[in-house]
């Protein structure tokens, strides 16, 4: 399929590892330039070296520090300038700890930067253009957490509910110009963001990693995480030319996990 995109520009947050760099490729693969946002600007040039050929498209990396307002608005301002008009935002930089009311304000203040406010902020800054332009793709990456009431991942739960909000109410916003903007909720994902949380509640339980592993897989009824390529397949798709109609979806990546209807 021809997903018609290509040429267009898209800014990926988040886009050294995981869901961020697979999304990266699949849009490369059908044509979309990129700029790759992320806070380890070494290793997200290493990851990007990867990504660039000769003739395909230009792939753009920005060193940034998304809890802060003045570094999102650098970011953007330098995706623009390397590849021009961004037609396709992909927010998925946030890495909230496990925890309950114990995680202090620090922590809360930092993480409700990085993920809610980080991907408030790009939205703020890129979709005008697009609206003027009658065209454009925002795929926010939130979390199955949104729907959870987890005790121990108190402030990801809220931060992923405060999102699902943010999207629906902003493709209802943009809806009249073109823009569509929706969100993707990925259950356990084979990244090193999972191994991350693993190894926190593994620590908090007082269990090893592998028992700590084992217990979420379990939770999963296809018994396994999900790839970040399989995220990435859908954000492309959400990004696409055929997608155009489809805004304010909340989907779920999740080997059939969730409960709710």
């Amino acid at each position: 399929m021809d997903l018609g995109i290509a040429g267009r520009n898209a800014v990926i947050t988040g886009g050294s590892l995981g869901i961020g760099y697979a999304t990266a490729r699949e849009l490369i693969a059908n044509g979309v330039n990129v700029a790759l946002i992320a806070r380890d600007k070494a290793r997200l040039e290493e990851n990007a070296a990867t990504l660039r050929t000769a003739a395909g498209p230009r792939v753009v990396t920005i060193g940034a520090d998304l809890t802060k307002a003045v570094e999102v608005d650098r970011a953007m301002k330098e995706a623009q300038s390397g590849l021009g008009p961004i037609d396709i935002l992909v927010n998925n930089a946030g890495s909230t700890p496990s925890g309950g009311l114990e995680l202090g304000d620090e922590v809360w203040k930092k993480s409700f930067n990085l993920k809610l406010m980080g991907y408030v902020r790009t939205a703020r800054i890129l979709t005008p253009a697009m609206c003027e332009r009658k065209w454009g793709r925002v795929i926010n990456v939130i979390g199955l957490g949104a729907y959870s009431a987890n005790p121990n991942y108190l402030a990801g739960g809220a931060i992923n509910a405060s999102l699902l909000a943010v999207t629906k109410t902003l493709a209802k916003t943009l809806a009249h110009a073109g823009v569509s903007v929706n969100g993707i909720n990925p259950g356990p994902t084979a990244t090193p963001r999972l191994k991350e949380l693993v190894n926190q509640r593994a620590t908090k339980a007082g269990r090893t990693f592998e028992e700590e592993m084992a217990m979420s897989v379990s939770k999963v009824p296809m018994g396994r995480p999900a790839e970040p390529e399989e995220c990435a397949a859908l954000i492309t798709f959400l990004a696409s030319q055929q997608a155009g109609y489809i805004s304010g979806a909340l989907i779920g990546v999740d080997g059939a996990s969730s409960y709710g209807l």
